[in-house]
């Protein structure tokens, strides 16, 4: 028995440190949403050959809240609890073996973040992403048509500090989102609050824009590459989708998140499916839009 538990401490430990890993091995990394242990399962096998003949594959998930509360029916508003959230981890891992990174969203309160960075490195997570965002949580993307407020530079840094003392190594990352382009701070709020978070112990900045251009976003990774060419820098382009991975790796991004893409490709085709079952009266029409059955239980190791 006691084996056994320090057989899961030692394998969770890995886990949390593969991020760091990742990013020793790669200058870049690509993270995928994944919204369930099935969609993770689809992201850890996804290969392809690019016109250079190499093989790419993602390096590792992305646990974003506004997929996981639309899976649940709610708004994104921070209401699920952390508990609630690693459930759906836990089951993840027990299938696949890349690294979690988990949209915190604000964090809460410092107090409460603290105890959540535990959880969360208990659980084999190897990275928190928080926003410096105070009050009602909304959606990013909103930007300004409803109030959001951005946080005290100095009180964000302070919990940033609080989450750091807290956890038990530095193998767990946290990373710090800033929202300043998002609500129309200006270029010099978004590289200043990005230093005073990397001196607070950030262990990574993301950067963060509503934009359909990727302008503003390569403009702040130059300036912070200027000053800072080691802290890991992070982006997700979901409105500025035009630009390709290898232009933001070379700007001197080091991680690019796809956050919402697989629950956005499932729930269309879910409503098409239902509603031509409706329509025929019956499922055959729809056959040719599905995975077979054969291929459902090839996919699940065990199952057949």
């Amino acid at each position: 028995m006691t084996y056994s538990v320090s057989l899961d401490a030692k394998l969770r430990s890995t886990r949390v440190g593969a991020l760091r890993n990742a990013l020793e091995r790669k200058r870049c990394l690509r993270v995928m949403e994944a919204i369930s242990p099935l969609a993770a399962l689809v992201v850890e096998t996804s290969r392809v050959i690019d016109e250079a003949g190499a093989e790419l594959e993602y390096d590792g998930f992305w646990s974003s809240s506004l997929t996981d509360s639309t899976m649940r029916g709610k708004p994104d508003i921070e209401i699920l609890d952390m508990r609630s959230r690693i459930t759906n981890i836990n089951e993840i891992f027990e299938s696949t073996c890349k690294p979690l990174i988990i949209d915190a969203d604000t964090g809460g309160k410092s107090e409460h973040f603290a105890m959540n960075v535990v959880m969360l490195e208990n659980a084999g997570v190897s990275a928190a992403i928080i926003e410096d965002k105070t009050g009602l949580k909304k959606n990013s993307l909103i930007g300004n048509r409803f109030p959001q407020i951005q946080e005290d530079p100095e009180k964000f840094s302070a919990k940033i500090e609080c989450a750091c003392k807290a956890r038990h190594s530095d193998e767990f990352m946290i990373i710090a989102r800033i929202e300043s382009l998002v609500l129309e701070k200006g270029m010099s709020d978004a590289t200043s609050r990005a230093q005073r978070y990397v001196d607070a112990g950030a262990d990574g900045i993301m950067i963060h824009s509503k934009s359909a251009k990727p302008d503003e976003v390569l403009e702040f990774a130059s300036l912070f590459r200027a000053r800072d060419g080691d802290t890991p820098l992070v982006c997700i382009p979901t409105t500025y989708n035009r630009i390709k991975f290898g232009e933001l790796e070379q700007a001197g991004f080091n991680v690019v998140i796809y956050a919402n893409h697989l629950l956005r490709a499932a729930y269309p085709a879910m409503t098409k499916v239902a509603a031509d079952i409706l329509k025929s009266g019956r499922s055959y029409e729809v056959e040719g839009q599905l995975f077979s059955i054969e291929e459902i239980l090839r996919l699940i190791p065990g199952t057949a």
